[in-house]
């Protein structure tokens, strides 16, 4: 599998020279199968040049799957370019949505309406068709499985396992680790305890041991404790994570755009060092890095 970087920050794109070097478009990530097969993660802002660059591919089959439905994440996906163009296959995935009571459907429903975009869904062009996704059930796409994971946010978020001729990633979306909220001394802290330990071995069993690790690391570990309940992570958690999964590579990503590339590079850096025995490569991702499994 070949995977391209294509958005790495988060909640809002954040172009200028602080951000130059590791990108300010949000998140997307290209995955090519064996077979070449095009399967999309996110829609944010990144899916813009990716689709400028799919330009010579038409008429194309892409398979977009989306994590969860924050503006950051499905932003670009009006101005993906082959959902304009006769003869091409779109498939988007998602997760049902509790508070509509709706499938991932819900989101083109609302995007394209001219209040927000100048051309509406019926206007589309190419087929589109849409996929409410089962947690835990796999999703065939041509020699490549794409597995849903419910992860821990505010709205419904869904990780993507995805497994290929034995090779195989996962990434997460956004996910702040589940935490037990009760002192040490209520009586209700073991119970939750238990809930959390149970959450998150369920969590790491879903994962397994993967190639490459692709995690929200929004947050230092000093900045967390007032951002409690946003649904992101710390470099530290993904660090954690990848120790404790045995990913042979982890890929830190959903940058916090207030932080310039110089910043990012010295918590990173911060962090990692706290971690001297991971037998891990870790890196800081980066609009167009490419990685081959």
């Amino acid at each position: 599998m070949k995977v391209k970087m294509w958005g790495v920050r988060g909640s809002i794109p954040s172009p200028g020279p602080r951000t130059v070097r590791y990108g300010g478009n949000t998140t997307c990530i290209e995955v090519r199968s064996d077979e070449n097969r095009l399967i999309i993660l996110d829609a944010g802002t990144g899916i813009f040049p990716l689709a400028q660059s799919l330009l010579g591919e038409m008429p194309l089959e892409a398979n977009i799957f989306i994590t969860h439905t924050h503006w950051d994440h499905i932003q670009g996906l009006p101005f993906f370019i082959p959902l304009h163009v006769v003869g091409n296959t779109v498939r988007i995935h998602g997760a049902y949505d509790l508070i509509t009571q709706q499938g991932v459907e819900h989101v083109m429903n609302v995007q394209l309406q001219y209040s927000y975009f100048p051309i509406r869904e019926a206007e589309l062009k190419a087929s589109v068709d849409y996929l409410t996704l089962t947690v835990g059930a796999p999703v065939q796409v041509g020699d490549a499985q794409v597995t849903p994971v419910l992860m821990n946010h505010p709205v419904t978020n869904l990780g993507y396992r995805i497994a290929c001729n034995g090779k195989s990633l996962f990434f997460t979306g956004d996910h702040e680790p589940w935490r037990n909220f009760y002192a040490p001394e209520d009586p209700a802290w073991a119970a939750c305890e238990a809930l959390v330990e149970q959450r998150q071995a369920e969590l790491e069993a879903a994962i397994g041991r993967v190639d490459l690790l692709i995690v929200d690391s929004a947050y230092t570990a000093a900045e967390y404790p007032q951002r409690i309940g946003w649904g992101h992570g710390t470099f530290d958690a993904a660090l954690t994570l990848a120790q404790r999964t045995g990913a042979r590579r982890l890929l830190c990503t959903h940058h916090e755009p207030t932080r310039s590339d110089a910043e990012l590079e010295q918590a990173f850096a911060e962090a990692r060092a706290r971690f001297p025995a991971l037998d891990c490569e870790v890196m800081l991702a980066y609009e167009g890095q490419e990685i081959t499994l």
